[in-house]
């Protein structure tokens, strides 16, 4: 179940009910008349099974009300009520197989900023891959790939895309265009100092190295990108964090990154381009395929063609 607050002027209260009232996904429905002050106006909640959400939300044209007074919505947690029960039995679908649209839109946004924290991680994610490379370490390139905070980025690119929020592109591209090449700089400047002071051997990377996949670019790549891209997508509208973590470890692109710093920095530019070649299939292949996976979702939701069109979208 899903939590539903809404501050709204008092001319739109009555709308805002008969929309919650009518809806069989609806539970719970609370007033408080007069109970926000600012902005002022009523405090209604009320609780929503997941996939009654997005029509509730446009029922009562939650995108109106967010200009004039505020739309929370949250997770429930554990609700012990037989309403709840009839609620979600009464609303169509799958909890597990309905977008919240509004929710995915503000998760992904908030994940796809250029931050301090996002190039500190995208830091260590590709310091910690070139440690790996070095030390010939798999699971020291596994803990790369679980650190590296790319994959919002990359969703938010495609919740834009399929939504047409050109603003959140724009903005996951620079994090993604700024992030990589600040955070392969780092690593560049580490690998550097630790072949200066003899940490990594000059004369270069050997070829029969455990780690050498990530840089063998091909269409098993593509194919693990595609699928890591579908899966990620699947899972982030229900916060499904296991299978986040699994897309994270199953693409090579902090690895790629890493490799091609420091196959540059040992002059091995034949390994170095097959790394960025690799990093940009990875890149391409999630996007292309979790725009894909929401625009099928938003075609079965019956939104229009294959794109959501309601206002707040």
């Amino acid at each position: 179940m899903l939590h539903l607050r809404v501050i709204c002027p008092a001319e739109h209260t009555e709308r805002v009910l008969a929309g919650l009232r009518t809806h069989p996904g609806a539970a719970h429905i609370v007033l408080v008349r007069g109970g926000a002050v600012e902005p002022a106006g009523d405090l209604i909640e009320v609780d929503l099974a997941r996939e009654a959400a997005d029509d509730v939300l446009s029922s009562i044209r939650a995108s109106e009300l967010a200009e004039v007074g505020a739309v929370t919505i949250t997770d429930a947690g554990t609700t012990m009520s037989q309403r709840a029960e009839r609620a979600e039995e009464s609303a169509p679908g799958d909890a597990d197989d309905a977008v919240v649209w509004d929710e995915l839109i503000a998760r992904t946004g908030e994940e796809s900023r250029l931050t301090g924290t996002f190039l500190a991680f995208l830091c260590i994610a590709c310091v910690l891959a070139a440690v790996g490379i070095v030390t010939d370490s798999p699971v020291t390139i596994v803990g790369a790939m679980v650190v590296g905070p790319e994959f919002g980025p990359l969703a938010a690119i495609a919740v834009g895309l399929v939504v047409r929020r050109w603003l959140l592109v724009r903005r996951a591209a620079l994090a993604l265009a700024v992030g990589f090449p600040v955070a392969m700089l780092v690593t560049a400047a580490a690998s550097l100092g630790g072949e200066w002071i003899g940490l990594i051997d000059r004369t270069g990377l050997p070829a029969d190295s455990q780690v050498s996949f990530v840089y063998q670019v091909g269409w098993p790549s593509l194919v693990v990108s595609l699928l890591a891209g579908a899966a990620g997508m699947l899972s982030l509208p229900s916060a499904k964090s296991a299978v986040l973590v699994g897309v994270f470890i199953s693409v090579t692109t902090v690895p790629a990154a890493g490799y091609a710093v420091v196959a540059a920095t040992l002059g091995d530019w034949v390994q170095c381009a097959s790394s960025v070649a690799q990093l940009a299939v990875n890149l391409v292949g999630i996007v292309v395929s979790a725009t894909a996976v929401l625009l099928l979702r938003a075609r079965r939701a019956r939104l229009g063609d294959g794109v959501p069109t309601r206002e707040m979208l």
